[in-house]
């Protein structure tokens, strides 16, 4: 059967459970997830785990545009506005879930190292559903500004938690080696080789749209640098997110122009964005979720509790609006493409824990991806900042 087949079917599938799901309130992303759920490897097969794995190059355009999107939030005036309230908030969510699923894991008699390296990926959200879900619902507000801002930084303090965690159980499992000051080191060049090449290519996306005013023109080139940007990314080894981040970042701060092609990737990315949602649904394996036992159901309740717990502590601290205290946390429960990318790099430091790790890893993203959407809309409908849709 032709790929092009496979292609409509999602899309098709995707447009009817998005339409369903709403029937019970709940977002199209968790539509999404359900239909590729249902139509992918395993359950009805309609789709073989083949194609499926032939449907990267989908994933990997449609988080370029989401981690692009995510960086036109870093608007200089919102930022000198809200000051380092993000950052802080960002910094305890993610650390406090960390601390708190290595202590409890540890507590319970797992082991240290599995525990460690758990507690660091953690700390990860998933921006694009939660970014879906803003787009949705047309969300506005306090919590959804700082909800972007925080998201977008997130992804770093994820990289960092992860790095200096490898670097602890590099040193328990081969003391007296240098390995451990390396891989602290690496996420840190990481991060910021991602960020300098980011503003490096956010510099020079002014320089086309000087010469090209038409619409249909700056589409070309705003994909061909998103494009250009995940591919560097590659190469480099560096962070498809945080150097798209930085791209949107540098273009929304250095052209007038910045709003407008925004919105003129807005009218391309629906389609990519269902597609995504569904082949990701479809590559979530439900066999998986009897065989996590203890340590899967305290990963996935602790990992909750830490994230709702510390977004609410750095909001309090940082005295932001009461709406922000209240309902940041519910909306940063997603979790996906980066935890999944991190639990591979565990499991091969410790091939011996690797099928635990992966699995647990796996079952919360099955989970987190499936309600926690439906946490995100909770979340902002709470605050008052989403639009009633029928």
């Amino acid at each position: 059967m032709s790929i092009f087949f496979y292609l409509a079917l999602i899309l098709f599938s995707g447009l009817i459970f998005g339409r369903l799901v709403k029937h019970l309130r709940l977002p199209n992303v968790t539509g999404y997830l359900i239909a590729g759920l249902l139509i992918g490897p395993h359950i009805f097969n309609l789709i073989p785990a083949e194609i499926v794995s032939q449907l990267d190059l989908i994933s990997e355009m449609a988080l370029a545009f989401i981690a692009f999107s995510i960086g036109s939030e870093f608007k200089l005036s919102y930022l000198k506005k809200a000051g380092i309230t993000p950052i802080v908030i960002a910094l305890f969510e993610a650390l406090l879930a960390s601390v708190l699923v290595t202590g409890v894991l540890v507590l319970f008699g797992f082991d240290a190292n599995v525990s460690l390296l758990l507690g660091a990926i953690a700390s990860a959200t998933a921006p694009a559903a939660t970014i879906m879900v803003v787009k949705q619902y047309n969300a506005e507000g306090p919590v959804t500004n700082t909800l972007l801002s925080v998201v977008a930084f997130d992804d770093a303090v994820a990289l960092m938690a992860f790095g200096i965690a490898m670097a602890v159980v590099n040193s328990l499992l081969h003391p007296g080696q240098n390995s451990a000051v390396v891989t602290a080191v690496l996420p840190l060049v990481e991060i910021m080789g991602s960020i300098v090449l980011g503003l490096i290519l956010g510099l020079l996306f002014n320089l086309p749209l000087r010469f090209f005013k038409k619409n249909s023109n700056r589409l070309i080139i705003t994909c061909g640098f998103v494009f250009l940007a995940d591919a560097l990314a590659s190469f480099a080894g560096l962070s498809s997110l945080l150097l798209c981040m930085s791209m949107g970042a540098v273009l929304i701060n250095t052209s007038s122009s910045g709003s407008e092609i925004l919105k003129i990737a807005d009218g391309i990315t629906p389609p990519i964005f269902l597609m995504f949602f569904v082949v990701s649904g479809a590559e979530l394996d439900v066999s998986i979720v009897p065989k996590i036992g203890v340590i899967g159901i305290l990963y996935l309740v602790v990992r909750v509790v830490g994230k709702v717990a510390g977004a609410s502590l750095g909001a309090y601290l940082m005295k932001a609006p009461e709406t922000v205290k209240k309902y940041i946390g519910f909306t940063l429960i997603p979790q996906a493409g980066v935890a999944i990318g991190l639990s591979l790099i565990a499991s091969n430091t410790l091939p011996e824990y690797g099928k635990t790790i992966r699995a647990v890893i796996l079952c919360a993203t099955l989970i987190y991806e499936l309600v926690g959407p439906a946490f995100t809309k909770i979340g902002l409908e709470k605050a008052g900042e989403i639009e009633k849709q029928l």
